[in-house]
């Protein structure tokens, strides 16, 4: 692991906002992540992650306020920066026709690192057996972890992890969460931004969740004697307030950045994001089919695959509804309900 001996804040956002034509894409009061800590901030829009990205890690300033990344203001100090920060981005980026070793010892030849550090961190994230193979034949499981192998390589003090078991089968999600832990009990820092809390609830000591750019809460989700979230759901119809039972939802979605309820009734717009909208329904019986689609499993009558990569689920209620699949939430789905 990383050995650090640093304690303290290692990322430290105040008063920070980005403003980019006339629109705020962050807007945070203040953000702490310690030593040892593995926060996340979920429910971001993609201009808004890209925002928050570009300011942590160095590549713009800010329109107001401080960013500090492991004692550093990052835009002020890339060279000391890219030896102190880990960043796993969404897309792999790997080289596709190097080897899974050569894509390693690419990276650590520009750190400077010894060839001995290569075959450690391939030990780590079990890719020591197909170190000759090309990045291009990984499978996206062992992809991500070729990846995370290499926002580790130099050891960092902060890591910075978005999406970090996209596209993972379980194992794969699995070695990566027991690795992230392991680096945040030897003193690192660890951010991850994450669609939704779903997938990151159980690693986090803090979540924050995110409208629009701005944190609008956090919370410890592994608090003890935290209170039960309401079981219907708040939506605004007009000039009231409706309360939605969770057993007349057929799906929720989201479009040009406001979410729906879709009963057998109608359409409800509801001021919560579909993250928030996946934490209440966790135990209803709601599935996320895609980035944009929550759907209560009660309501599916069919999936249909049209091509390998092309799934739909399809809804009975008025229509019925075609919900698109993603490919990762397919293979969720065929693990969960066993077909």
């Amino acid at each position: 692991m990383n050995g650090s001996s640093l304690a303290g804040p290692l990322i430290r956002l105040t008063h920070l906002q980005k403003v980019v034509d006339q629109s705020t894409l962050v807007d945070i009061e203040l953000l702490v992540v310690e030593a040892g800590e593995i926060a996340a901030v979920v429910g971001l829009r993609n201009q808004n992650k890209v925002a928050l990205l570009e300011l942590l890690a160095g590549r713009s300033q800010p329109t107001a306020g401080t960013v500090e990344v492991a004692g550093l203001n990052p835009a002020a100090a890339q060279p000391e920066l890219a030896r102190r920060l880990g960043v796993l981005l969404a897309d792999n980026a790997l080289y596709p026709r190097l080897s899974v070793r050569e894509n390693l010892a690419f990276y650590a030849r520009l750190y400077g690192l010894p060839p001995g550090r290569v075959e450690e961190v391939l030990a780590q994230v079990g890719l020591a057996d197909r170190a000759t193979a090309r990045a291009s034949v990984l499978s996206p499981g062992l992809g991500r972890r070729l990846a995370f192998g290499r926002a580790i390589l130099h050891r960092p003090v902060v890591l910075l992890l978005v999406e970090p078991f996209g596209d993972c089968d379980n194992s794969s999600a699995e070695l990566l969460a027991r690795l992230v832990g392991q680096w945040a009990v030897d003193g690192v820092a660890v951010l991850v931004l994450a669609a939704d809390a779903a997938t990151v609830a159980s690693l986090c000591r803090t979540i924050h969740v995110a409208e629009n750019g701005r944190l609008s809460r956090s919370y410890n989700p592994g608090a003890e004697g935290r209170v039960d979230l309401p079981f219907k759901i708040p939506a605004r119809l007009e000039d009231k307030v409706v309360l939605v039972n969770p057993g007349d939802i057929l799906y929720a979605t989201v479009e040009n950045g406001q979410s729906y309820l879709q009963t057998a009734g109608g359409r409800i717009p509801t001021h919560l994001n579909l993250s928030e909208l996946e934490e209440r329904l966790a135990r209803s019986g709601f599935f996320r089919a895609h980035r944009s689609y929550l759907v209560n499993l009660q309501h599916v009558k069919e999936v249909i695959s049209y091509t390998r990569d092309s799934f739909t689920l399809i809804l009975d209620g008025p229509g019925p509804a075609e919900i698109p699949l993603s490919k990762h939430s397919a293979r969720e789905l065929r693990e969960l309900l066993g077909y």
